[in-house]
């Protein structure tokens, strides 16, 4: 999975001034959840980061399961422009 840059988020915003939209929520999610888990490849035994890592992991889980129900369109944009797994 690449490193996701912000035209990455630009192009998931759903208006010019979109920032909160789960669409962009669940793009940050994930390149914070990418940085995570390499800080952790480094330091294995940072537990409070891996908890940090688990939360992220959940909420970004929950937004995706709320696009799923709600606009299926957009979750199969999303998974296909992040490459998540599904």
């Amino acid at each position: 999975m690449g490193k996701i840059e912000t035209s990455e988020v630009a192009t998931l915003r759903l208006h010019e001034k979109d920032t909160g939209s789960a669409d962009v929520q669940i793009a940050l999610l994930t390149r914070r959840i990418t940085e995570l888990t390499e800080h952790l490849k480094i330091h294995a035994k940072d537990h409070s980061s891996r908890r940090g890592l688990l939360k992220l992991v959940a909420q970004r889980r929950s937004l995706l399961d709320y696009l799923k129900r709600t606009a299926s369109d957009r979750y199969q944009t999303i998974l296909e422009k992040l490459e998540l797994r599904k």
